[in-house]
Formats: C-alpha cells, structure tokens, sequence
C-alpha cells in the first residue's frame, strides 16, 4: 500500500496546470494539478474525466453554462463533452481518468 499526501503532492509541483500522475489502478489514473486563478483552454477526451477539487474551487465551463465545484465535491465530465476551466479557480484539482 502507499499513502499519497494530495494537498502536499500538488504544492510540490513547480507550476500550476500541469498534471502529475500519482498513481494508477484498476485501469485508472490519478492525477493531482495546482489551479493558480488562470483559465485553463477548452479541450475534450474520448473518456470520461472525474474532476475532485480537494481544497478551493473550480469554475467549470461544459455546455455554454458555469459550474462552480467546490472542496470535497466531484464533477464527472462525460466523454466527448468540450469543458473549460474559467479564471478564478484556484486550490488543489484531483483528476481521475483512464
């Protein structure tokens, strides 16, 4: 077994929006990515794509609407939907995919 600190993991990165894979299971992988306030571009996946935010918010953009995401909560992004991240969020981001 390993124990993953996320919070620390992710302040260790030396920038923001650039992923690191932590681990992988199950065909899963995940990944930890420090928001710093910036938009993140559109972009989409032929996978479906759990976005956690750990500490923070994050203001997603999918299907010409806002959805703020906040600590603790999840947001699974179908695959092929287009998604965004809008300026303004900012903490610790933990992506699980494929």
């Amino acid at each position: 077994m390993t124990l993953i600190a996320l919070a620390e993991a992710a302040g260790q990165l030396p920038q923001a929006w650039k992923s690191h894979v932590l681990a992988r299971f199950g065909g899963a992988r995940l990944k930890v990515v420090r928001m710093d306030a910036s938009a993140y571009p559109d972009e989409c996946h032929d996978y479906p794509e759990g976005l956690l935010v750990l500490d923070g918010q994050m203001l997603l953009e999918i299907g010409g609407a806002v959805v703020r995401v906040g600590a603790g909560e999840l947001y699974v992004v179908p695959a092929g939907v287009p998604h965004a991240v809008a300026a303004g969020s900012h903490g610790t981001l933990v992506i699980i995919d494929t």
